[in-house]
């Protein structure tokens, strides 16, 4: 399978994905165990992203390929988040939870891991 998602387009989601995670909460009146998660999620993305050797980073420590195992571990933790952190009822909040697992689980089909960018 073709994998069209360069390291420097994986770069530019993952900086978008930070702001739209970020902005979420206050959008949509999130509840405070989800806009702590987010808050978190959307620091962690950023931080993670500006130390990856990708050409968006500020600085190039995290191999590529450890990023995408990073973003799949979160992945995999997302979707239990919301009835363990108390906001299950909160369909934005929970929905968002599920979107970014499949968001990340597409991103990361799809993304060339041995690119050189």
């Amino acid at each position: 399978m073709r994998q069209p998602i360069t390291p420097r387009v994986h770069g530019i989601l993952d900086y978008a994905t930070s702001a739209a995670v970020a902005t979420a909460p206050v959008v949509f009146n999130f509840p405070t165990p989800a806009r702590a998660l987010f808050s978190s999620l959307a620091a962690g993305y950023t931080g993670l992203s500006s130390v990856t050797n990708y050409p968006l980073s500020a600085k190039r420590l995290v191999p590529f390929k450890a990023h995408g195992a990073t973003e799949l571990a979160i992945a995999a933790a997302l979707p239990f988040m919301p009835r363990a952190l108390g906001f299950a009822r909160h369909k934005a909040a929970r929905n968002l939870c599920f979107g970014l697992t499949a968001l990340t689980l597409v991103v990361a089909a799809l993304t060339d891991w041995n690119a050189e960018d």
